[in-house]
């Protein structure tokens, strides 16, 4: 048997798409935000989120390319529920505008999908002169659901449904600096590594993740919220590492997920029955995973909340 395909507990694999892992459900009168849905992952989690009636929010940078997934997705599916909003996660300001407008909007919101994401980029700092990476993967994402926790809360309260919050991290967070996360060097350029510095972004995905599902729990709230880790997929997040970028490339597709699968393990957790009333867990493959020490490390969750709403309100 190709070892990929070996099932775990929850029925499905590493091979498994985002179709299996959603077959048969009915999500019809859900909404959700999917942030980075205009390439990689981002656009099959949302066609497969629309395919089972979700209404989607693309929230995205490129508004151009957004309208073009869109349209694609519209021929295939012409009943999907689409809209396009503009978000850059990389300023505070952008986070902020998105929020006001989509709360404005007075649409429900019962799923938040944190997928947008940059991967080991140089050394450069935010809009908010926050590291680039940590600014991004973690801080902008954190501040979008901050802002958006109330019309969840009261979504889910109306509508007697689980809400649930989904983190795409990655197993990269295996290789954070030694002490996970750097908090007083987070902008020091003379250190920096650029894969640390992306394994302590996707770190900071899983513990903000963590904290929420404790806080949630705290408050009686009907929301989950969880973090993953996709696979290895072919996509254009290694356009910033050139030899890796080549190798991807090159033999890429024989040994890393395509789209299809590795939008599987999102769709799985932001809409299986498997993982109702399930929170802080950390996932691959569409099944429960272990994390690292430190990605279960409740302290070290508590202090980058703290840290995360001082640099909030800061800005």
């Amino acid at each position: 048997m190709w070892p990929f395909s070996k099932k775990g507990v929850s029925g499905f694999s590493w091979s498994s798409t985002a179709e299996q892992v959603t077959h048969g459900i009915d999500a019809s009168g859900f909404t959700a935000i999917v942030t980075g849905a205009s390439s990689g992952i981002g656009v099959e989690t949302t066609r497969v989120l629309a395919l089972h009636g979700v209404h989607v929010i693309m929230a995205i940078r490129n508004i151009a390319a957004a309208r073009d997934v869109k349209e694609a997705i519209l021929k295939e599916i012409p009943s999907a529920k689409i809209d396009v909003m503009e978000l850059d996660l990389s300023s505070m300001a952008s986070v902020k505008k998105f929020a006001s407008e989509f709360i404005s909007s007075g649409l429900p919101l019962n799923i938040l999908i944190n997928n947008a994401g940059v991967m080991a980029c140089p050394f450069m700092l935010s809009k908010d002169n926050i590291e680039q990476q940590f600014a991004t993967n973690h801080l902008g994402h954190f501040l979008l659901t901050h802002l958006l926790l109330d019309t969840m809360k009261k979504t889910a309260h109306e509508s007697n449904k689980e809400g649930r919050i989904v983190n795409v991290s990655s197993e990269a967070h295996k290789f954070a600096y030694s002490e996970g996360i750097r908090f007083d060097k987070i902008n020091e350029q003379s250190s920096y590594n650029s894969w640390r510095a992306y394994g302590q972004s996707k770190l900071a995905n899983i513990l903000h993740a963590n904290e929420l599902a404790k806080r949630l729990k705290d408050d009686g709230v009907n929301i989950i919220a969880n973090s993953l880790h996709p696979g290895a997929i072919v996509t254009n997040l290694y356009r910033h590492t050139s030899a890796i970028n080549g190798i991807v490339n090159a033999v890429g597709r024989l040994v890393m997920k395509n789209a299809q699968q590795g939008a599987a393990t999102t769709c799985y957790v932001a809409l299986h029955p498997q993982v109702k009333g399930v929170s802080g867990e950390y996932f691959s493959d569409s099944n429960v995973c272990k994390t690292t020490s430190q990605g279960k490390d409740a302290d070290l969750a508590k202090k980058l909340w703290d840290f995360s709403i001082s640099l909030i309100e800061e800005k």
